[in-house]
């Protein structure tokens, strides 16, 4: 299990990174054929309009990932986390999110996210 929770913390920082980042290369290459994420306006998108927000860049700066819990249930992985980040009109705030993962043919692929601010 350590292993998992090695690749695990590795997938996590990857995650945060291409949200910062808007790595849309990299998400494809860690996000499930089925993932959903439910953004903070309360909407559900599929993964196509997850990678099509990505591909916008972010205003924020300075995201960081704090207080990382991460689950290992077998084949399936749930990550907690707090955020804090700098806004564009330079203002400190935080949120939360919890992230799903599977493994599925021997990786780990994100299958859900769920965002709060």
């Amino acid at each position: 299990m350590s292993n998992d929770i090695e690749e695990l913390t590795a997938l996590n920082r990857d995650y945060v990174n291409s949200v910062q980042n808007s790595d849309v290369k990299r998400f494809d290459e860690i996000l499930a054929a089925d993932f959903y994420c439910s953004n903070p306006d309360k909407s559900l998108v599929d993964r196509a309009a997850f990678l099509k927000q990505t591909a916008v860049p972010v205003t924020i700066r300075n995201l960081t990932a704090h207080d990382v819990k991460i689950r290992v249930l077998g084949d399936f992985a749930i990550i907690h986390a707090a955020t804090s980040y700098t806004t564009a009109d330079d203002q400190p705030a935080h949120g939360r999110y919890t992230d799903c993962w599977a493994r599925q043919n021997g990786r780990w692929l994100a299958v859900s996210a769920h965002v709060s601010r």
